[in-house]
């Protein structure tokens, strides 16, 4: 065997290649008559190299003879709720870039080139708008302070350093879409999107956009009580989904505190006298005992169940191309004017 010459092994690799990326605006819409032609209008000004996808949840008035007049393409989900329109998108859109956004025209259009660009350029898989708006009509305070509380939760449970859990503005690279399970079927499908991009390792940030009040004629769909009960519900799904042997191990702890806090007077008063005088209450403590260790050893056997699931998701993830990070010279992404 000889060693090559030491020119060839010098050989500076050559550059990645300058590609032209498929976009597409995917907009979930319900009822948003008032405001879906400015979405789609914003959108084809901000992003004119891009497919603009209108996902019809079943709405009772003219959204989608609206959005199709706009120039949008308009398909149709008829299972209600955000998380079975995003599965549905995901599973019938092709694209390399995916610009995912609400239909209420409270986003800003022109700071899309910008997410996109950031993310091609670092080779993400996810660009997270961060909403900035200081009017209370903006963003309601009951809505403010269930995003803080949840997206602290999910902070202090799986991380990942998210400052606005729930924004409904992001931009996603073709293999996110395409690995993302999405299970969710309402207004949780943001917090699954995180936890997914936590767990499996996917590259990430938050942007800054600006988020304004919605337009005369349209109103929010999200309930503040029950919406927020369900995502925290989804959180403690997910906590025991990914996160198994904590999640069991505090229940199983939980049990031999208990377990240990009602033996304690027993144990001294058996050390002194030498009988246990409350045979229920040991009998209590032994199956409380019993059930913490059978807890904790579920939590194990999961545990090492989800870590060859997640492998899996991880190496499904790997299957797919990196995002592209040089862009073709006709394309340009950056423009001047708010949001960019």
């Amino acid at each position: 065997m000889h060693a090559e010459p030491l020119d060839r092994q010098a050989r500076p690799l050559p550059p990645a290649p300058r590609v032209r990326p498929r976009i597409a605006v995917v907009v979930p819409c319900l009822n948003e008559e008032a405001t879906v032609a400015r979405v789609v209008g914003d959108f084809q000004a901000a992003l004119p190299e891009a497919e603009i996808y209108i996902f019809d949840n079943g709405s009772s008035d003219h959204t989608a003879a609206v959005a199709l007049a706009a120039g949008a393409l308009v398909r149709s989900e008829p299972r209600p709720g955000k998380g079975n329109v995003v599965r549905r998108m995901f599973a019938d859109v092709e694209a390399d870039v995916y610009v995912l956004v609400d239909g209420d025209a409270t986003y800003d259009a022109t700071a899309a080139p910008a997410m996109i660009a950031l993310m091609l350029e670092r080779g993400l898989d996810m660009v997270v708008g961060a909403r900035r708006g200081d009017a209370d009509a903006a963003y309601r305070r009951g809505h403010r302070l269930g995003n803080a509380m949840l997206t602290g939760f999910l902070d202090r449970v799986f991380g990942g350093g998210f400052k606005d859990l729930l924004s409904g503005y992001r931009v996603l690279s073709r293999r996110f879409v395409k690995t993302f399970p999405c299970l969710s079927s309402g207004f949780e499908i943001e917090t699954e999107m995180a936890v997914h991009a936590i767990t499996v390792g996917l590259p990430f940030v938050e942007s800054p956009t600006r988020y304004t009040a919605r337009p005369t004629g349209s109103a929010s769909k999200l309930n503040t009580v029950r919406d927020g009960l369900r995502i925290l519900n989804t959180m403690l799904t997910l906590l025991r989904q990914e996160k198994p042997l904590a999640f069991f191990g505090v229940i199983g702890g939980a049990l031999a505190i208990l377990a240990l806090a009602l033996a304690w007077p027993l144990g001294v008063t058996y050390l002194k006298t030498g009988l246990v005088p409350r045979l229920p209450t040991a009998v209590l403590c032994t199956g409380l005992m019993i059930l913490s260790l059978l807890t904790l050893a579920c939590g194990v056997i999961l545990d090492a169940t989800t870590r060859g699931r997640l492998e899996m998701r991880r190496l499904a993830y790997l299957n797919w191309g990196a995002p592209p990070t040089r862009l073709d010279p006709g394309v340009s992404l950056r423009r001047t004017g708010p949001g960019a």
